[in-house]
């Protein structure tokens, strides 16, 4: 179990599919959030959360004020799991307030190639540490034609691996690491 740390879902247990996911701990969420907190750019923020596994990281967003939520994850245990986390984090939302979260279970590609005319303020990329860098760089150059002009985007690789190239249209803002995780801001350029 993981949970939700802070906003109108803070505490919130939410369930982890039983296998294929390696879900972002709470101090990497903590320290995530803390920064974009910082940004301002929660509230009202239109979130997509790409390989979501529990949704955890996408709800996180929901709890701190974002105004719609995408999950997208292809693995069928994680689109079970992502659906009952984002009805148990609805059901914890103030009256009338609810955000609309939308969970998707397309492979990230499909998704990203299917979503046209959408955008995107904030975008959180957990893929699997096994997944190719160039698959990441391929999901990465479908992503830039989706993001809002001050979009922040978020991935989350293996701290060994080596940096990823970065596509046009996104500048790396920083990298920070917390043991195992790597954690890269960008932004829209």
């Amino acid at each position: 179990m993981t949970r939700i740390i802070a906003g109108f879902a803070g505490s919130l247990r939410l369930a982890v599919p039983p296998v294929g996911t390696r879900p972002t701990s709470d101090r990497v969420r903590e320290a995530i959030f803390s920064a974009l907190d910082a940004r301002g750019v929660l509230p009202g923020a239109r979130v997509l959360d790409l390989y979501a596994g529990s949704g955890a990281l996408g709800l996180e967003g929901a709890s701190r004020g974002a105004a719609h939520v995408t999950l997208v994850d292809k693995a069928t245990a994680a689109h079970r799991v992502t659906n009952e986390n984002a009805a148990r984090v609805r059901k914890a939302a103030p009256r009338g307030a609810a955000p609309e979260i939308v969970v998707s279970s397309q492979p990230v590609q499909s998704f990203l190639g299917g979503a046209v005319g959408a955008t995107w303020d904030v975008v959180f990329l957990d893929p699997p540490y096994d997944l190719g860098g160039l698959e990441l760089v391929h999901n990465l150059e479908a992503l830039v034609p989706r993001l809002s002009p001050d979009a922040v985007v978020v991935v989350e690789r293996s701290a060994r691996d080596p940096e990823p190239a970065w596509p046009v249209g996104l500048d790396l803002e920083r990298r920070k690491d917390y043991g195992e995780t790597a954690v890269y801001f960008l932004s829209a350029a």
